[in-house]
């Protein structure tokens, strides 16, 4: 039976965050730079540092930069 090495998963970014729509603590895994989405909830966020980490919700404008160059972040 042959082995496999599964190295796809090497390089996600993940963090642990507060997701502001489910309430919860959760990991928040990276769609692109400064985007993230809830594994709990699957709500999109969005990175904030001003002092402190914060995830804020996405605007609609966020959320369709995300779909037209998700790819070429």
């Amino acid at each position: 039976m042959k082995r496999y090495k599964y190295r796809v998963f090497n390089n996600i970014d993940t963090v642990q965050g507060h997701c502001e729509e489910c309430g919860e603590d959760s990991v928040l895994v990276a769609i692109v730079t400064e985007f993230y989405r809830c594994t709990n909830c699957g709500h999109d966020t969005k990175q904030h540092i001003n002092g402190k980490i914060r995830y804020l919700q996405l605007s609609e404008d966020e959320k369709k930069f995300i779909k037209e160059n998700g790819s070429k972040i």
